[in-house]
């Protein structure tokens, strides 16, 4: 009976983590596919400058960040991806 009842645990906790997974697939390919996404995103609080491919903005702690665009989407300059197990 216990051995029944732990392993329905471990397939609801497996299916809560693979739902969480999907929905921050979403989450994050919703943030970079537009300027003001991403901006709303990193939490821009002050426009400073916007281009076509890039832009810079102030965030609540003064700190001033640029977005670029990159193959279509949106990311914090320096922060680019680069594929699986990159280092």
């Amino acid at each position: 009976m216990r051995k029944i009842f732990r392993n329905k645990i471990i397939v609801v906790a497996i299916i809560l983590v693979v739902i969480l997974g999907i929905y921050q697939v979403f989450y994050l390919r919703k943030a970079h596919s537009t300027f003001e996404n991403y901006y709303a995103f990193r939490g821009c609080q002050q426009l400073l400058e916007k281009t076509d491919s890039y832009g810079t903005c102030k965030i609540a702690s003064g700190q001033t960040i640029k977005i670029v665009k990159y193959k279509g989407l949106w990311y914090l300059d320096g922060d680019l991806p680069c594929g699986f197990l990159c280092f």
